[in-house]
C-alpha cells in the first residue's frame, strides 16, 4: 500500500518546466511557478502553511495534496577539526552522507549521488558497499538545504564538491538537474558554476557531457599504469582504460582560463614511488592541467597503509620539478569517518554527536 505522502506530489521533485505546468493545471496565473520554487529553494520552507504570499485556501489545497520532501531524520557528526559530517535518512529508509568542511576563507559542502556506489576502488569506504540506488536531483538537492538550515549566521557556502558517496557521472541526468537547480539566479540558489566540481573515477564515455554545465570538472587518476590501476579500481578500469581517460580529457573543451583537475590517492608501497610520480608528468604532458594529491585516509578493513609524510613530500616535489603544479589536500574529518574515501560508515566510533530530529507537517 503506498504510504501517505507517496500519494502526493512532492514539489521539491518537479523541474521548472514540471513547475509550470504543475501551477498551469491549478489555474494558478504563470508567475506562481517562480514564487513557489522560490520558497522551496531560497527559503527551504518545510510546509505550504510558511508560503505567506499565497491564499489560506491555496495552501491548505496544497497541503491536502502536496508534499514537500525532504530528509527528515538527520545526524550531525562534529570532527574536533570543525568538519561536520551529515547522515540523511531519505524517504525510503536508506542513508546518505554529505560532509561540511571549513578551511579559512571557504566553507565546501562535499555531495554524495548515489546511495553506495556502482564502482569498486579498493581505496574508498563507499565502494564497500555496493550500488542500492542513484539518488533524485531533489535528494542532492536536500543536502544543500539541510546543510544551509545548520549553517551559524555569519556562515555561508563558497564551495560544492559532488565527491562524496557515489560515482556521479553515474547518475548524470539527475546531478545535471541538481546544478541547473543550484545555479539558477531567479528562484534557484544562486551559485556560480565555477565554485561548483564534478568528480569521476573515470567514465570517460561521459566526461564531456560535463561541459554544458558550465562547472569544474575532477578526475581521480591515482594510477599510472594499467594494471596498478585494474588492481586498485578495478570496475573503472574494466569499463575505460588509462588510455581512453587521458584521451577523453584531451578532448573535454575546456574555458580559456580553466583547467581540469586530477586527483591522486596516495597509497604506501603502491603508488607513491618516484617511478610514479615521473610517469604521471609523463602521461599529463600537455594537459592544461592541476594535480591534488590525497594521502589515503584509513577505513575498517582496508589493505591500504597511508605514506609517510617524507614518501608524500618527495612525491610532490618530484611533480613540481616536473612543472607540473601539484597541491596536498588536507584531509579533514578523519575522526568522524567523514575525510576523502571514508564516507558509508552508519555505525560510528564514539564521537561528538548532535542529534537534529525534523519533522515535516505535510
Amino acid at each position: 500500500m503506498l504510504s501517505h505522502t507517496a500519494t502526493r506530489h512532492n514539489l521539491l521533485a518537479l523541474t521548472e518546466p514540471g513547475m509550470a505546468a504543475f501551477v498551469a493545471s491549478l489555474g494558478w496565473p504563470a508567475y506562481r511557478a517562480s514564487q513557489m520554487l522560490r520558497w522551496l529553494y531560497q527559503e527551504r520552507v518545510r510546509t505550504f502553511a510558511d508560503m505567506s504570499n499565497l491564499s489560506q485556501k491555496d495552501r491548505e489545497h496544497l497541503t491536502s495534496t502536496c508534499s514537500i520532501e525532504r530528509a527528515t531524520d538527520v545526524h550531525i557528526f562534529a570532527s574536533q577539526d570543525g568538519t561536520k559530517k551529515f547522515v540523511l535518512t531519505l524517504t525510503d529508509g536508506k542513508q546518505i552522507e554529505c560532509v561540511l568542511i571549513p578551511d579559512e576563507d571557504r566553507l565546501t559542502l562535499c555531495l554524495s549521488t548515489q546511495v553506495g556506489c556502482t564502482l569498486d576502488c579498493g581505496f574508498c569506504l563507499t565502494g564497500t558497499m555496493g550500488l542500492t540506488r542513484n539518488l533524485r536531483a531533489h535528494e542532492i538537492l536536500d543536502q544543500v538545504l539541510i546543510a544551509q538550515d545548520h549553517l551559524e549566521a555569519d556562515q555561508r557556502l563558497t564551495n560544492l564538491v559532488f565527491m562524496g558517496m557515489g560515482e556521479p557521472l553515474a547518475n548524470l541526468d539527475a546531478v545535471a538537474d541538481a546544478v541547473t537547480r543550484l545555479t539558477n539566479q531567479t528562484w534557484g540558489l544562486g551559485l556560480s558554476g565555477r565554485r561548483i566540481t564534478i568528480s569521476t573515477a573515470g567514465l570517460a564515455s561521459r566526461i564531456k557531457e560535463v561541459a554544458p554545465l558550465k562547472v569544474n570538472l575532477a578526475i581521480s587518476l591515482n594510477a599510472t599504469t594499467d594494471e596498478l590501476r585494474h588492481q586498485i579500481m578495478p570496475a573503472a578500469n574494466r569499463l575505460h582504460s588509462l588510455q581512453a581517460l587521458l584521451a577523453a580529457c584531451r578532448d573535454y573543451p575546456l574555458a580559456e582560463r580553466d583547467r581540469l583537475t586530477f586527483e591522486y590517492v596516495l597509497l604506501a608501497d603502491v603508488n607513491d614511488r618516484p617511478e610514479d610520480a615521473t610517469r604521471l608528468i609523463k602521461l599529463l604532458r600537455g594537459l592544461r592541467c592541476k594535480v591534488n594529491l590525497i594521502a589515503f585516509n584509513p577505513f575498517p578493513g582496508s589493505p591500504y597503509r597511508r605514506p609517510s609524510d617524507a614518501a608524500i613530500d618527495q612525491f610532490q616535489n618530484i611533480l613540481r620539478r616536473g612543472h607540473v603544479d601539484a597541491y596536498l589536500r588536507r584531509s579533514r574529518g578523519r575522526d568522524v569517518l567523514g575525510a576523502c574515501g571514508q564516507l558509508g560508515r552508519i555505525e560510528m566510533p564514539q564521537v561528538p554527536v548532535t542529534l537534529t530530529q525534523i519533522q515535516t507537517r505535510c
